[in-house]
C-alpha cells in the first residue's frame, strides 16, 4: 500500500459518526499530564547552586487538587470505549483475538522503541563518557522513566480485552464485581504485609476493571443515565476518597495511589466517566469548531510522542536553561512559576519537531498476516516487562539497553509473517485436459 493510498483512506474517515468528544478527552488528559510534570520538575540556581525540587508537590492543596487532578483513570475509560468499539469492528471483518492484540501492542511497542534507544545512548554518555554524578543521574533517570508505567498497563489491558469483552457481553455486572473484589484483595494483601510490590499484581485488576468502564459508556450506560443520576455518581466518587484516606490505607495524594494501582484509582474512574457524559453536551458543542478539531487533530496523532518524550524534553528544557545567565530562577518562587508558560510552549513546539522525526512510528504499518497466538502472547510480555520493572526499580542503563532489546524483539515478533498457504483446490477436468 502506498503512502498515497494511506492518506486518502485516512481522509476517507467518516466523522459525523464518531464522538469526538472522547477525542477531546484523550488529548486533554496527556496534555494535562505535560503540564503537571512541568510544574512538579523544579531546577534552578539558589544561594547555594544547583537546586532540584518537586514544587508543585511542595504546595498545601496538591493533595485535594489530585483528586480531580488525577485524570489517569479517565484515559483508560476513553481507552476501553475504543477498545469495544474497534474489537466489535474487528469481530464483524471475522478478525479474532490475536489479531486485534497484535495491532494494538504493534501500537504501543513501536513508538516506545526510539524512546529507548534514545536512553541507551544518552545514559552510556552521561555514566561512562561524561561521568555524571551517580544520585544525580539516578535522580534525573528516574523521573524521565516514569511515564512508563503506561505502556505496562496500557498493554496488559489490550491484551485483555478480547476476554475482558467476552465476559463483559456475558455478565456485565458480575465481570465489575469480581474485578473489584480482586483489586481490594490485593490491596488488603499489600498493605497488611507491608510487601509494596504485591501491589504491581493490581496492573492486572485496576486498569482492567477501569476500562470495562469504557465497555459500559459504548454500550450507552452512561447516556441512559439523567443528568442528576451523573452529577451524583461524579460526586460520590470524589465525595468517597474522603473515607479511603481517613480511615483506609490509601495516601491522600492520588499520584502516590498510581504505581501500584489501588482502589481510589477504580473509583475515580467511574467518577471521571460519569462526568465525562455529564458534559457531553458543551464539549460537543466546542468539537464543532474548527480550532478545536485542528488541535486535537494535531495532538491525536501525535499523543504517544508527546506522552513519551514529554520529560526528556522538560529536563533537556532545565538544563540548557542552566547555561543562560537569568533563566534559571528558584524553584516556586514567583518569577519560577510565571516561566512555567514559557517553557510549556517551548516544549510543546520541541515534541512537534520531534514529532516529525520520531512520528512515524507511532503511525500504524501494514505489516501482513497475524503471526499464531503463542507469538503474539510473547511479543505482549516482552513488551509490558521491561516497563513493569521499572516501576519499582527506576530506569537506570542495564534497563535501558533490556528495554531496547526485548521491545525491539516484541516488534519483530510481531512483523511480517508469511501469509497462510490457502487450501489446494483440485483442478477442474476440463482445464486439465486443455493444459
Amino acid at each position: 500500500m502506498t503512502d498515497a493510498t494511506t492518506r486518502t483512506q485516512r481522509a476517507a474517515i467518516d466523522l459525523s459518526k464518531r464522538d469526538l468528544t472522547l477525542d477531546l478527552a484523550r488529548v486533554v488528559c496527556v496534555l494535562l499530564v505535560v503540564v503537571i510534570h512541568l510544574l512538579m520538575v523544579g531546577v534552578g540556581t539558589g544561594p547555594d547552586g544547583l537546586v532540584l525540587s518537586r514544587p508543585l508537590e511542595a504546595q498545601p492543596w496538591f493533595d485535594v487538587v489530585s483528586w480531580v487532578g488525577q485524570i489517569m483513570p479517565l484515559f483508560f475509560v476513553v481507552g476501553g470505549f475504543a477498545s469495544m468499539t474497534a474489537w466489535r469492528s474487528l469481530r464483524r471483518r471475522d478478525g479474532d483475538g490475536a489479531d486485534y492484540v497484535r495491532g494494538r501492542v504493534l501500537r504501543l511497542a513501536q513508538p516506545t522503541f526510539p524512546l529507548f534507544v534514545f536512553y541507551v545512548v544518552v545514559i552510556a554518555i552521561a555514566q561512562f563518557v561524561v561521568g555524571a554524578p551517580p544520585e544525580l543521574l539516578r535522580g534525573v533517570l528516574v523521573g524521565a522513566g516514569s511515564p512508563l508505567w503506561f505502556i505496562a498497563a496500557y498493554g496488559i489491558c489490550q491484551a485483555l480485552v478480547p476476554l475482558m469483552a467476552g465476559l463483559h457481553e456475558r455478565a456485565p455486572k458480575r465481570s465489575v464485581l469480581v474485578l473489584l473484589a480482586l483489586v481490594i484483595a490485593v490491596d488488603v494483601l499489600r498493605f497488611s504485609t507491608g510487601l509494596t510490590w504485591l501491589g504491581l499484581l493490581n496492573l492486572l485488576f485496576v486498569w482492567p476493571l477501569v476500562q470495562q468502564f469504557g465497555f459500559w459508556y459504548a454500550d450507552d450506560w452512561f447516556d441512559r443515565r439523567a443528568w442528576w443520576q451523573l452529577a451524583l455518581i461524579a460526586v460520590a466518587g470524589v465525595a468517597l476518597m474522603w473515607p479511603l484516606t481517613v480511615f483506609g490505607p490509601y495516601d491522600t495524594n492520588m499520584l502516590s495511589n498510581l504505581n501500584p494501582p489501588t482502589l481510589p484509582l477504580v473509583v475515580l474512574g467511574i467518577s471521571q466517566a460519569a462526568f465525562l457524559r455529564l458534559v457531553k453536551r458543551p464539549l460537543t458543542a466546542l468539537m464543532r469548531t474548527g480550532a478545536a478539531k485542528a488541535v486535537v487533530f494535531v495532538a491525536g496523532t501525535r499523543l504517544m510522542t508527546i506522552y513519551l518524550w514529554h520529560l526528556p524534553l522538560i529536563i533537556a528544557a532545565a538544563g540548557v536553561a542552566l547555561l543562560i545567565p537569568g533563566a534559571s530562577p528558584m524553584p516556586e518562587s514567583p518569577a519560577w512559576w510565571w516561566s512555567r508558560i514559557l517553557v510549556f510552549v517551548i516544549v510543546l513546539a520541541a515534541l512537534y519537531a520531534l514529532s516529525l522525526l520520531v512520528g512515524r512510528w507511532e503511525q500504524p504499518r501494514q505489516a501482513g498476516p497475524t503471526p499464531p497466538a503463542p507469538v503474539v502472547a510473547a511479543a505482549v510480555v516482552l513488551t509490558v516487562a521491561v516497563p513493569t520493572l521499572l516501576i519499582p526499580l527506576g530506569l537506570d542503563f542495564v534497563l535501558a539497553v533490556a528495554g531496547f532489546l526485548t521491545i525491539g524483539a516484541a516488534i519483530l515478533l510481531l512483523g511480517r509473517w508469511p501469509a497462510r498457504p490457502e487450501p489446494a483446490r483440485a483442478e477442474p477436468a476440463s482445464a486439465a485436459a486443455e493444459s
